[in-house]
């Protein structure tokens, strides 16, 4: 199956270089990457420099009847014009994330790609994240940290907004749409319950229309507590993920997995001596000492390279079932949808999904 990409900027240009590695690998025999559409004369110039064929127009990409399927990579604006036009040409479709500006246009995007009888997926990459793995493992194994009850994940850096569409509402700008999509879309994954109540907060700190950073915080019917940060004006990081479990507590510090758990081992510990707190004493917060507790690696799980595009072309195919569907993704809109009122009524908002 051959693929072509449209818009071939940050994203688009990765796509175009994983597809063109995938299938010189042994199991990548089944994609070829066709070529990219890009309204910018100079970043058609580049993909020529790279041998890659620079189509003259999105009719010309969508009209090459050798294209089984087109990965939309342009800024979120314009997602849903493409998909409606590749969906038309009967072209499969990968969109990258956030597939559209709301809920009802997301819905009218999978629409589209019904009544043509095409397969149509978001890019949510981030469930092959080795980090998110390694924390789902922890989550689902209660051998680890014991039951976890609360888990904090977040994207932190000190650049602000990046480039320059990124910061304008009406082309699908801020960091929920950026980076809580992700982190949304992980938290779903892992716990698999009914939202009860959730609380968000947006900042401005840079002055943008849109916002540069969120906090949510997620109660499930499970008990479990999930706290969301994306923040663009932190020049110190916290730990991408710290997890909190009945028997012990985990830290993954960094995209580079380090870090590591602590397990009690002996639960209650009467012996507990205190310590000299500031201006103060203290027993109850002193740290674990000696014996009673075990250091321990993280259990981490990495990914099958090239993944998602594995089972986008099986799921082509009728092979597989395609690993991101409807429903998954409808619901993380929703819960961002609830998380915007929650921002700007400043309310606890109730009964999600």
């Amino acid at each position: 199956m051959k693929i072509a990409v449209i818009g071939y900027g940050g994203m688009g240009s990765f796509h175009a270089e994983c597809l063109q590695q995938y299938s010189k690998s042994a199991s990548g025999e089944r994609i070829e990457l066709a070529g990219i559409y890009d309204i910018d004369p100079a970043r058609a110039a580049l993909a020529k420099e790279r041998g890659i064929r620079a189509y003259a127009g999105a009719d010309e990409l969508l009209g090459d009847a050798s294209v089984g399927a087109v990965i939309i990579a342009t800024p979120n604006d314009v997602h849903a014009e493409y998909v409606k036009a590749a969906a038309a040409a009967g072209k499969n479709i990968i969109c990258e994330k956030p597939v559209a500006l709301s809920l009802q246009q997301a819905e009218e995007m999978y629409g589209y790609a019904e009544k043509a009888g095409v397969l149509f997926e978001v890019h949510q990459n981030r469930r092959w994240d080795d980090d998110f793995l390694t924390v789902k493992n922890i989550y689902d194994h209660a051998e680890n940290i014991g039951s976890v009850y609360r888990l904090e994940s977040r994207v932190m850096g000190g650049n602000g907004i990046p480039g320059d569409w990124r910061k304008k509402k009406a082309q699908g700008g801020g960091m929920m749409l950026d980076w809580g999509v992700h982190l949304i879309d992980q938290m779903l994954q892992m716990v698999k319950s009914r939202v009860l109540s959730l609380y968000c907060e947006y900042s401005y700190i840079y002055g943008e229309e849109v916002e540069d950073g969120c906090r949510l915080s997620v109660k499930f019917e499970n008990g479990v507590e999930y706290l969301v940060t994306v923040a663009t004006d932190c020049f110190c990081n916290l730990p991408r993920w710290q997890v909190y479990g009945t028997e012990g507590t985990a830290t993954v510090t960094g995209w580079d997995l380090s870090g590591g758990m602590t397990r009690a081992v002996v639960r209650h510990d009467d012996a507990i001596a205190g310590i000299r707190a500031g201006n103060g004493f203290t027993r109850t917060m002193a740290p674990r000492v000696g014996d009673t507790v075990e250091q321990k690696p993280l259990p981490l799980v990495h990914a099958e390279p090239f993944a998602f595009y594995k089972n986008f072309a099986a799921a082509c195919a009728g092979k597989e079932k395609p690993a991101i569907v409807k429903d998954e993704v409808l619901r993380v809109f929703r819960l961002m949808e609830a998380a915007e009122r929650s921002a700007k009524e400043n309310i606890v908002v109730k009964e999600i999904i």
